[in-house]
């Protein structure tokens, strides 16, 4: 009898998050900090406009146009002093964008094409770079992907796509002052996804474990 794919989903999910909270355990007790990941970090404001795309995508908080005020927080992932590369981290929190709750997005660094948009990407600092959401969310229409490419110091390019489909530009995020201090402010876009763009199962169980371990080892509130 052969094993019923959501299941071999959900089992594969389960050991992936047991795999990833482990690593952050480790690395939280090896270098105890706020947050295991992405340790340091500058947080700023900025405009995100919404112009929609070319393609639509089925989702009306990509396809219509608006602008939202939105929270910015751009960090390393690994925390490796500079000049060496790391792992960029791009995070954005849009306040009230789903019944009135924040909504918040996470993208790291990746390569732009199939396969490698799924993979994550080491940068210096300071070169142009490509970020995507790594795993696919659910919505209306089918899975979809979402990605912003830094245009300059202060702009970002947004797109979302197909799996393995094309990119189709959506919006511009505008920095709307220099990098500052860092905050402690935690972003959760498993509890926090964006309007329309939903997790899958098998992505909360992959997410969620190593989530529990950062807020925990740190003294967050779960």
């Amino acid at each position: 009898m052969s094993p019923d794919p959501d299941t071999l989903a959900e089992t594969s999910a389960d050991a992936g998050g047991t795999a990833l909270a482990t690593v952050v355990r480790a690395l939280a007790a090896v270098r105890p900090a706020a947050k295991p990941f992405h340790p340091r970090g500058t947080v700023l404001r900025g405009l995100l406009t919404r112009h929609g795309g070319a393609e639509p995508s089925g989702v009306p908080w990509l396809d219509e146009a608006g602008e939202d005020e939105v929270l910015v927080r751009l960090s390393r992932a690994v925390g490796l002093p500079r000049p060496l590369p790391d792992i960029f981290g791009l995070a954005l929190r849009v306040p009230g964008a789903r019944d009135g709750r924040p909504s918040d997005l996470l993208l790291a660094t990746t390569g732009q094409a199939v396969p490698t948009r799924f993979l994550l990407t080491w940068h210096r600092e300071g070169h142009q770079r490509v970020f995507t959401s790594l795993l696919p969310y659910r919505s209306a229409t089918g899975p979809v992907v979402l990605g912003a490419r830094r245009t300059s110091d202060e702009h970002y390019e947004l797109a979302w796509a197909r799996p393995t489909g094309d990119w189709t530009v959506f919006g511009r995020l505008t920095l709307d002052e220099e990098p500052g201090d860092d905050e402690p402010v935690s972003f959760d876009p498993v509890e926090h996804p964006l309007p329309g763009l939903d997790n899958y199962d098998w992505v909360r169980r992959l997410r969620r474990p190593s989530y529990l371990v950062a807020r925990r080892s740190s003294g967050r509130p779960e």
